[in-house]
């Protein structure tokens, strides 16, 4: 048995199908956000293979285990959410001897996979030598993964999640090169640089020339639809997708995704009972208004972010949004959810 066997045999299991995950959006889709979206994409009979963390930002010395159990409190339930999703826990840093001893804790606390920020595109973490501005320094990406790679057990996958560039797709080669030394496991790339930030289009058709690559490739980046979801693999050259924005705005567009895929494939039958109605949104917003906060400021803050997402997806979220918008008052929001118009 080589040394490299485990690793590869388990990620060989990972990817046996098209994988579908659900992104690690800053600031969007945390514990709450997660346990709510995988939740829906399992009674949908399409759950998500699985999803990464927010990012945990590694600086300047090891972390204690309370870190890692707020951002990933799943920690305590064998790394995945109620409906039994897995998740990954991301990391964000520069220090490779850092990143591998915080992601070896990690693994000691039960992290299933490590996976590695260099596409965050915040000035805040690029400021600080973190995310996408170090797609820059392509030697540092393969430090880091390398790093990584070794302090962690050998069946725990490692992977990296990336832009096309920092300011440009110069340094795309290198990027490219640097990964396929490292020994990363997989890769996950956002199809625009940190420059074109989350302005249309997303550059599916860069993502290409990293299949040769002998790792698998998820693309991610402008998936809002199933429509995109498929022009998006066929432009990409892989099956694998990581939803994100479009997963908050209509959180059944998992099930849509394959759905489309299956009808087109049988003369394009439709296949309405994977839609998800906003009469079933009902039931899970109150959810999400009943879950753990710091606060009700906190909460009702958050809530009202992700309804006015859903207002791209649901005529009814913009009804409601109008009608709740400068309301603080928890009860009152539910209220109003309970009441409000659907289809």
């Amino acid at each position: 048995m080589t040394d490299n066997y485990q690793p590869i045999f388990a990620v060989q299991q990972l990817f046996t199908n098209p994988v579908r995950l659900l992104a690690p959006m800053e600031g969007l889709s945390d514990p709450l956000m997660r346990q709510i979206l995988t939740q829906i994409a399992h009674d949908l009979g399409r759950p998500y293979d699985w999803s990464v963390s927010e990012f945990i930002r590694v600086t300047q010395h090891l972390l204690p285990a309370h870190v890692f159990y707020k951002y990933v409190p799943e920690l305590h339930n064998d790394a995945k959410t109620a409906s039994g999703t897995p998740i990954h826990i991301q990391l964000l840093g520069s220090d490779a001897q850092l990143m591998a001893e915080n992601a070896a804790y990690a693994c000691e606390l039960g992290a299933p996979a490590i996976d590695i920020n260099f596409g965050c595109p915040a000035k805040s973490v690029n400021n600080h030598r973190g995310g996408s501005v170090l797609l820059d320094e392509p030697e540092v990406l393969y430090e880091i993964i390398s790093a990584v790679r070794q302090a962690v057990p050998a069946e725990t996958p490692v992977s990296a999640k990336i832009r096309l560039g920092y300011t440009n797709t110069s340094k795309i080669n290198e990027i490219r090169q640097a990964i396929a030394d490292s020994g990363a496991d997989w890769l996950t790339i956002h199809a625009r640089t940190k420059t074109q930030g989350y302005k249309p289009p997303a550059y599916w058709d860069k993502i290409q020339s990293f299949n040769t690559l002998d790792i698998p490739i998820i693309a991610n980046g402008e998936i809002w639809t199933a429509e995109q979801a498929q022009a998006c693999m066929q432009q990409a050259g892989t099956p694998h997708l990581m939803l994100g924005r479009g997963a908050v705005t209509r959180p059944d567009l998992i099930a849509q995704v394959d759905s489309n895929i299956a009808n087109n494939m049988a003369n394009n039958i439709a296949n309405e009972a994977l839609a998800l109605s906003w009469q079933a949104m009902i039931t899970h917003q109150i959810k999400f208004l009943e879950g753990q906060a710091k606060n009700d400021i906190v909460l009702i803050g958050r809530y009202k972010q992700w309804l006015a997402m859903l207002t791209k997806g649901y005529v009814e979220a913009q009804i409601l949004w109008n009608a709740i918008k400068r309301e603080k008052n928890k009860a009152a929001i539910i209220n109003a959810l309970q009441t409000s118009t659907y289809s």
